[in-house]
């Protein structure tokens, strides 16, 4: 079983900062691509931030030169360092990874649970 379990959410004020942290854990393989997605009141999941096995990162335009995602492949453990909040960052962020259960099992996505980041003065 694969489980994600993502941590450091909370309450900030606007111009704070806020570091989360998704470790994947289990009987797994592999672990591939990592990611951050959000998702607001009434509005649809999107997409934060991803790194690549490699360390490529891709970032939603608007979290740039803001948000840093970062990765310990030996911990499994993804982060996102969130800098400069700003209220419309609120919202229940997700973790995500491909992972890879065996040599011959092929990258599935998994999720977490959600922690809930609400920027408000």
């Amino acid at each position: 079983q694969v489980r994600l379990g993502e941590s450091g959410g909370g309450l900030v004020q606007p111009g704070g900062s806020l570091r989360l942290s998704c470790a994947v854990s289990g009987s797994i393989f592999s672990v591939s691509t990592m990611g951050w997605y959000r998702q607001a009141p009434g509005k649809e999941r999107e997409l934060v931030a991803t790194i690549s096995r490699e360390g490529k990162t891709n970032y939603e335009d608007s979290v740039k030169g803001r948000f840093t995602i970062s990765k310990d492949s030996t911990k499994n453990t993804a982060y996102l360092q969130m800098n400069s909040v700003e209220p419309e960052d609120t919202a229940v962020y997700y973790c995500n990874a491909d992972v890879a259960l065996s040599r011959i099992h092929p990258y599935m996505k998994y999720w977490g649970q959600g922690t809930q980041v609400t920027v408000s003065a």
